[in-house]
Formats: structure tokens, C-alpha cells, sequence
């Protein structure tokens, strides 16, 4: 595998295993309303396109928009407080990200999970080696558009040249291919392989080691 000088990486399902505390906060905030609760499974797939769409998909057809901005400032609220409750790094991933920055390589995070979020796990787990963590936040457009990206290159003195792009996820392959950069998805996230391929992935990998 080529060497990249930089790499960006995607948070939730790449470096970090957040599935859990979304789904608790997801339910919840359903709970609150009375609506029926979501599964792990379901809610791994609704997440990727923002904490928004997410709940968006996770409240009945048929909610009204006032309701689910209810629904959406629950879960918020809930999962500031509760987004470290069973949270931690994927086997491998501290190792890989401490011996990417002991080579001199230049590291940062873009996610669509509300900056403060964003801020606070990388705090929690990565501040020592990543030196960007971009979230949504108002005036930078969500992936899969290229904003997010830019940000962060900009932050650690970085181009698109020599940058590589590492998600688990269909939105971040079309996040690489709209930054112009390539692609490494990952197969321990919340898609499967044939999800990736059939949105066109081009490099997998099975374990964060793959990456030195």
C-alpha cells in the first residue's frame, strides 16, 4: 500500500466504535416522546449523513418537523453528556495512529457528529497525535461535500497531494472522490464490504495495521 504524508480519517466507525452510545441516546430521546425505540442494527444504518438525518430516520414516517426538532434536541442534549459511556478506539487503532505520528505523518479527523462532540472524543483519545478534528458546525457544509476536508488540510499544513482519506462508510467514499482524494475504507465500521464495493470502494482493509 502507498504512503501517504497525511491522513484523514473519519471518526465514527473508523477510529472510534460510538455505535452504542448513539443508539442509547437515539432511544432515548424516542423514549421521551413516546415512539417506538431502534435497534443497534438499525441505527448503524442510519448514521453517516449527520446526527439531523439520523434522527430523521430513526423517529415514525410521518412525524411532524416541529416533533422530530424535539426529538433531535433530546438526543443532542442526552448525547453531550453520555457520548463517552461506552466509546473506545477500535482494536489496533491507538497503536496504528501513535506509529503514523511517530513517522511524521500528518493526522486529522472530519465527522459529521456535532463539533462539540467531535472536540470532546478527540480530546478524550487522540489530542496527543491528531492535530485537526472537524464537526458540523454552522458555515461548513456536512459531508460528502468537500469542506470539511479542506478544513482540515488547512489546519495541519496539509494539500491533497500525498493525502489519503480513511471512512467505513458509502458517504465517505463519495467525501474522497468530491476532495479529489483516494479512498481507504475500512471493514470493521458500520458498512459491510459489499456495501463498499458496490458504492466503489477500491481499497479495503481488515485491520488498522494495514494502514504502516
Amino acid at each position: 500500500m502507498q504512503q501517504y504524508e497525511a491522513y484523514i480519517f473519519d471518526l465514527d466507525g473508523t477510529l472510534l466504535d460510538t455505535l452504542q452510545d448513539l443508539t442509547n441516546s437515539v432511544n432515548y430521546a424516542l423514549r421521551t416522546f413516546c415512539m417506538p425505540e431502534r435497534s443497534r442494527d438499525e441505527v448503524r444504518q442510519f448514521v453517516g449523513n449527520g446526527v439531523r438525518l439520523l434522527i430523521e430516520r430513526a423517529v415514525p414516517q410521518g412525524t411532524k418537523d416541529g416533533m422530530t426538532i424535539k426529538v433531535f434536541e433530546t438526543f443532542r442534549n442526552h448525547y453531550l453528556e453520555h457520548s463517552l459511556d461506552n466509546t473506545r478506539p477500535y482494536s489496533g487503532i491507538m497503536e496504528t495512529i501513535s506509529e503514523l505520528h511517530r513517522r511524521g505523518k500528518q493526522l486529522a479527523i472530519v465527522s459529521n457528529k456535532l463539533q462539540p462532540a467531535v472536540t470532546e472524543l478527540n480530546n478524550r483519545f487522540f489530542s496527543q497525535y491528531i492535530g485537526a478534528a472537524i464537526g458540523e458546525r454552522i458555515g461548513i457544509r456536512r459531508k460528502p461535500s468537500p469542506d470539511m476536508i479542506s478544513a482540515a488540510l488547512a489546519e495541519i499544513d496539509a494539500t491533497c497531494e500525498n493525502a489519503v482519506y480513511v471512512g467505513d462508510s458509502d458517504v465517505d467514499i463519495l467525501t474522497a472522490q468530491n476532495s479529489s482524494l483516494p479512498c481507504i475504507s475500512v471493514l470493521w465500521g458500520f458498512r459491510d464490504k459489499d456495501c463498499l464495493l458496490s458504492h466503489g470502494a477500491t481499497c479495503c482493509i481488515a485491520s488498522p495495521e494495514e494502514l504502516l
